[in-house]
């Protein structure tokens, strides 16, 4: 028979006092065991030996009442944690006031980090059962009763669940992400609690930007009373206060991106709210100015003034490692996850939520530097053919506007060395920073101090030399080298370090350099030889780009071995050209045949070859002469080339040519006026050829007198007059009258 669940299970009991047997349901108020669960309190943040005795004193109640708890049956625990409110409270006051691993303090003690440990697995272990329906075959929950259970009885609520991701994300991600979507799966109206719980959750982020004086989305409707002082920025606040923001925003920030990190399902409720945007645009108002407030702040406590800076590192870091999983859940896993079919909408989406983001500069460069908009950007590319090329390419090129006057190529890794390099200057001169309560061996604790730039902005070239002069000028004794390194302290500011020096308030590191100290020279990064670039680099000379050269080949000026006469007779030149220019000359008419080949094209003859046009003559009839078309231009020998003839030879080459030259040349100083006239006549005629005139020829239709006979040009333009008569002023009378008697309308 197989087993009910515990929420239809009846138990039959006998009554002490009666004897009598009674039936009653498994999960009952009277199968509850009196034991009273004593709440958790924090441990002392000074090592005071009566107040870490009494936290460990507690400690041990606590965690004594929870392994007894988790050792009971099945029935009995969930009879217990249902019924049972002191262990709700020791439950709830674990989660709200245990130390969190960004919370500051002192190193506890060794007995005390032992003991957090064992509470930390005993109250984890407790919700983790909590949190499961079924252990066994024969112990389970069903799972609509067991989703009542929970939301009833508030065993869990959404402040709950954010802190247990905070708390127990790091190193539990795994069997947690099991536990909140069982939560959400049995219960879906948890949802509905998010849902109501993000108006509260953005009402933080306005509540700090106003608390700094800055207009944000949330702002208060309430107009403020002239009589009300005006709210002050973060670079005017008391360090104390500046400290609680700081403070505030890392909480706020680590715990909700340990929730959606968890279960980044809760993406889609998150964005119902517009989270992204009022996400990025607190981001663009309240981390600059915060980060103004810190490096405005140097003098003060510099170890206190370090760890706001990691903090502060670290908030940035969540906030845009919570908007790339918003990003990843509402648009880009659902594009991978489903068909083509499906993902013009979440396209449209993703492009939606960058084109209203475009106005952000810092939160896009920022974004960018640690998840590439243009990979995501290929990625729908890839998804979708019909893809918004328009808005894409705006989307991306406001992101690169964005980096305009910025250093893209700097990794993230080389920022965190500078601002580490920083922070522990800082903490040399301060002492030691304080050490993170009970959380040594967290790895997270390196990451505070990522996606951030340098406390001071490096100043180099010629606006350094200016900086130094400015000191110079006013305290000539110095060194460059010493004001250098008070510059590089104080962020760069002149004025500061001429007040620091009168005032003799100068930090012990500085205070301790020697101040005639002198300014090393820098090697330049892009020396001379790296970066020379001519018409002779890598050549068989370039010493630079190689280690051999010939040097029987170097020599300054003329080889003492070389004279004029010997270079001049030295025709070796002349002689590696000469068989170059021979083969020019060499023209073969006739391709000679080798015995047994036959004659070329023969074996291509057909008896049905067409010769019907062979007896034309191309070309015939053109004014070019066969020799021109056949004749090859006679191949001239180059001078230097040229075999030596004898000089007899040469001058009677000479004579001829002179007197070829001395021949007497037709004398046209007076020209025949005949040919004059014919020649002025021919070009009158073909001027009037060109302008369309015709000659007249009315002589031509005259003719010779009557019995004479008449010659063929007069008969010929008799006829032409006589047809043409139409095209002038007898409107095709005569055409017309052709027409008329040939359809017998006139006789004939």
């Amino acid at each position: 028979m197989p087993a009910l669940p515990l929420d239809q299970l009846q138990i039959t009991l006998k009554d002490p006092k009666t004897g009598k047997l009674t039936t009653s349901p498994a999960l009952h108020s009277s199968r509850k065991a009196d034991r009273y669960f004593v709440s958790y309190k924090p441990p002392p943040k000074d090592n005071i030996p009566a107040l870490v005795e009494e936290y460990l004193e507690r400690a041990a109640f606590v965690a004594a009442d929870l392994d007894w708890l988790l050792a009971l049956p099945h029935d009995k625990f969930w009879c217990q944690v249902i019924f049972d409110e002191t262990l709700e409270k020791c439950l709830d006051s674990y989660l709200r006031y245990v130390p969190r691993k960004f919370d500051e303090g002192v190193a506890p003690a060794p007995e005390v980090v032992d003991m957090q440990k064992r509470l930390h697995r005993s109250v984890f272990l407790t919700f983790l059962r909590m949190s499961t329906h079924k252990e066994s075959r024969d112990h389970f929950l069903s799972p609509s009763a067991f989703g009542e259970i929970l939301y009833n009885n508030f065993l869990f609520d959404i402040p709950k669940i954010l802190d247990l991701c905070v708390l127990f994300g790091k190193g539990n991600l795994s069997l947690l992400q099991k536990m909140i979507g069982n939560i959400f799966t049995q219960q879906p109206s948890y949802y509905n609690d998010l849902d109501e719980t993000l108006p509260t959750i953005l009402q933080v982020f306005s509540n700090i930007l106003q608390h700094c004086g800055l207009q944000g989305d949330g702002a208060c409707a309430t107009p403020q009373k002239l009589e009300e002082r005006g709210r002050l920025t973060p670079s005017d606040m008391p360090l104390q206060e500046l400290k609680d923001i700081v403070l505030y925003l890392c909480d706020t920030c680590t715990t909700l991106w340990a929730f959606l990190d968890t279960f980044p399902v809760a993406g889609q409720t998150f964005q119902k709210h517009d989270f992204c945007y009022r996400l990025a645009s607190f981001y663009e108002t309240a981390v600059p100015e915060l980060e103004s407030a810190i490096k405005k702040r140097r003098l003060e406590d510099h170890k206190l003034l370090g760890d706001l800076w990691q903090r502060l590192c670290h908030s940035r870091k969540k906030l845009l490692e919570m908007f790339h999983i918003l990003i990843n859940q509402v648009c880009l896993l659902p594009i991978l996850e489903r068909s083509s079919d499906n993902v013009q909408g979440f396209i449209e989406e993703f492009l939606q939520i960058f084109s209203s983001l475009l106005q952000e500069k810092r939160f896009l460069r920022d974004y960018d530097t640690l998840f590439p908009v243009a990979d995501d950007v290929s990625l729908l590319q890839q998804a979708s053919s019909v893809f918004d090329e328009t808005r894409t390419a705006y989307i991306l090129q406001a992101v690169e506007s964005a980096w305009e006057g910025m250093d893209r190529q700097k990794t993230t890794e080389a920022t965190d060395l500078l601002v580490a390099q920083d922070l522990n200057r800082v903490a040399a001169v301060a002492g030691p920073v304080a050490q993170t309560p009970s959380h040594p061996e967290n790895s997270e604790e390196e990451e505070l101090i990522g996606a951030a730039a340098a406390l001071a902005p490096p100043v180099s070239g010629v606006e350094l030399d200016s900086l130094i002069s400015q000191v110079k000028d006013l305290l000539p004794d110095l060194g460059d080298g010493f004001i250098l390194a008070c510059l590089t302290h104080y962020s760069y500011d002149p004025e500061q370090v001429i007040n620091n020096i009168l005032e003799q308030r100068l930090a012990p590191a500085l205070s301790q350099l020697d101040h005639s100290l002198d300014r090393h020279a820098e090697p330049d990064p892009t020396p001379l030889l790296t970066s020379r670039h001519n018409i002779f680099q890598n050549d068989e000379f370039d010493v630079f780009s190689r280690d051999s050269v010939d040097l029987s080949r170097v020599h300054k000026g003329r080889r003492k071995e070389e004279t004029a006469r010997s270079l001049l007779n030295d025709k070796r030149a002349v002689a590696e050209q000469r068989q170059r220019y021979e083969q020019y000359s060499v023209v073969v008419e006739e391709v000679p045949l080798q015995p047994g080949e036959g004659q070329p094209y023969r074996d291509d003859y057909e008896d049905e070859y067409d010769d019907t046009y062979d007896g034309n003559q191309v070309g015939a009839n053109d004014v070019d002469s066969d020799d021109e078309l056949i004749s090859r231009r006679p191949f001239t020998t180059p001078q230097v080339l040229r075999a030596r003839v004898s000089r007899e030879a040469q001058e009677e080459d000479d004579d001829e040519e002179e007197a070829e030259e001395e021949a007497p040349k037709p004398d046209h100083f007076v020209q025949d006026p005949a040919v004059l006239r014919e020649k002025a006549e021919a070009r009158r005629m073909a001027f009037l050829a060109r302008r369309g005139y015709r000659h007249d020829s009315s002589a031509a239709v005259a003719g010779s007198p009557r019995g004479h006979g008449q010659n063929r040009d007069t008969t010929q333009e008799r006829r032409k007059k006589e047809a043409n008569k139409a095209t002038r002023a007898n409107h095709n009378r005569r055409t017309m009258a052709d027409r008329k008697r040939s359809k017998g309308m006139i006789p004939s």
